[in-house]
């Protein structure tokens, strides 16, 4: 399976951005780790935000194949603090949805402003 026209480690990069935006619903990560990644990996000209065509099914089959599902558990790597990362299982479904949904609504709110982000507020 592929990441259609993404290299593998663009997609991590995005990833990273949504496992800390995750981690901070769960309340367990500061808002301003989330900012900092996304100002780092967007230094670095690599994408902060998921392609916002993607739909909650698309991910959820992604993640069904990553390495880390054990026995049907889909596991995360989320941050409980700034260099405290853990593999886990320990987080809802709704969150999940409710992490990839709040991509897709910052793309419907303002798609002209979704891929270039950091630039446009620098």
């Amino acid at each position: 399976m592929g990441y259609g026209q993404w290299l593998h480690g663009e997609a991590v990069a995005a990833g990273m951005v949504m496992a800390c935006e995750m981690s901070v619903r769960l309340g367990w990560l500061d808002e301003s780790v989330t900012k900092r990644t996304e100002k780092l990996l967007a230094r670095a000209s690599l994408p902060i935000r998921p392609p916002p065509s993607m739909a909650i099914e698309e991910f959820m089959t992604y993640m069904s194949v990553d390495k880390k599902v054990e026995s049907g558990v889909l596991k995360l790597i989320l941050l409980k603090g700034l260099g405290d990362a853990v593999v886990t299982a320990d987080f809802s479904k709704e969150i999940l949805y409710d992490t990839i949904m709040y991509y897709q609504d910052l793309f419907r709110e303002k798609p002209e402003e979704y891929d270039n982000y950091l630039i446009l507020k620098s």
